[in-house]
């Protein structure tokens, strides 16, 4: 459900901002406002991103091989750090870029005015459509007992998160450029159409930021969620197994779990007995947890507590 809700999510951000780059550029060509521009070059790099997010969810179906033997679920992950990187270089450096040369060569809006303004307002329009797909698709993985910030914290899937991220960082991109391009209309000085342009910039540094920041621990390896976690741990306990010992579960992907155990087999146990058991906890630990689970279960002995602790 998440792969297929994440790629509707992308489709419909890749269709938006396709047509509001266009759009936008074509406001900044006859306006002449630097916001236009900035939000121009926005477009183009969410466009280039949703690209990306679709290559990375191709490239994680591929099957294990000898060079990956675990596959290629984290090529996800990957390709959604580059988004970060996209976004932070070529959307917010850029702007900020934009920014700082028309502030000291400032200019007013004379020319077709009206456009930047209408531009605006089509695309929030579209932006409002595209984020009100991803909300739709995201909150049956979301789940009633978890907000939004936390949501995009904890999400093992990339696609989701970094499409409601942008959708949200272009609807207030938008309200900043319509404040600078006003306030240049109304005022007559370009600066603040700079300023608009600046703004946009920060804002797409911070999305770009907090985007890395949580690829990034995806990257090194997250376990999932503590529910899961106690999930697993519980149903290893059964016939012909006592209890866990130790455990350690890490997504390989969005949908791929290593499950690592040390357990306490019953005593007396038979190796065919010990293979069966063994057997039987794993097939229980992935009913538990209906994700791809590659499990390594050692049987071990536990070891007595020391006297006085």
């Amino acid at each position: 459900m998440s792969a297929h809700g994440g790629t509707k999510a992308i489709v419909a951000a890749l269709s938006a901002n396709l047509g509001i780059a266009v759009t936008k550029f074509g406001a900044f060509l006859l306006s002449g406002s630097s916001s236009m521009l900035a939000e121009s070059v926005h477009s183009v790099a969410d466009s280039g991103n949703q690209l990306l997010l679709l290559w990375g969810g191709r490239e994680g179906k591929k099957a294990p091989d000898a060079a990956h033997p675990f596959g290629y679920g984290r090529g996800r992950y990957f390709w959604a750090f580059v988004v970060a990187l996209v976004l932070f270089s070529l959307g917010g450096l850029f702007a900020l870029y934009e920014a700082w040369e028309k502030y000291h060569h400032p200019e007013p809006i004379e020319a077709w005015h009206w456009v930047p303004v209408a531009v605006i307002a089509a695309s929030l329009v579209m932006e409002s459509f595209s984020l009100r797909t991803a909300i739709r698709e995201a909150r049956p993985v979301k789940g009633p007992d978890r907000g939004w910030v936390r949501f995009i914290r904890e999400a093992k899937t990339p696609e989701l998160p970094v499409v409601l991220l942008e959708d949200t960082a272009a609807l207030v991109g938008l309200v900043l450029a319509g404040a600078g391009v006003g306030l240049t209309l109304y005022t007559k000085d370009g600066r603040w159409d700079a300023g608009g342009s600046a703004a946009i910039g920060l804002l797409l540094i911070i999305v770009a930021i907090i985007l890395a920041k949580e690829m990034r621990s995806l990257l090194l390896g997250e376990s999932p969620i503590p529910q899961h976690v106690r999930a697993i741990e519980q149903a290893l306990v059964g016939p012909g197994i006592v209890s866990v010992i130790h455990l350690r579960v890490m997504h390989l992907g969005p949908d791929e779990l290593l499950v690592a155990a040390k357990v306490e087999p019953e005593p007396g146990l038979t190796m065919a007995g010990l293979a069966q058991a063994i057997n039987a906890a794993e097939a229980r630990a992935r009913a538990a947890v209906p994700l791809t689970q590659t499990t390594y279960l050692e049987p071990d002995l536990r070891q007595p507590s020391p006297q006085g602790t």
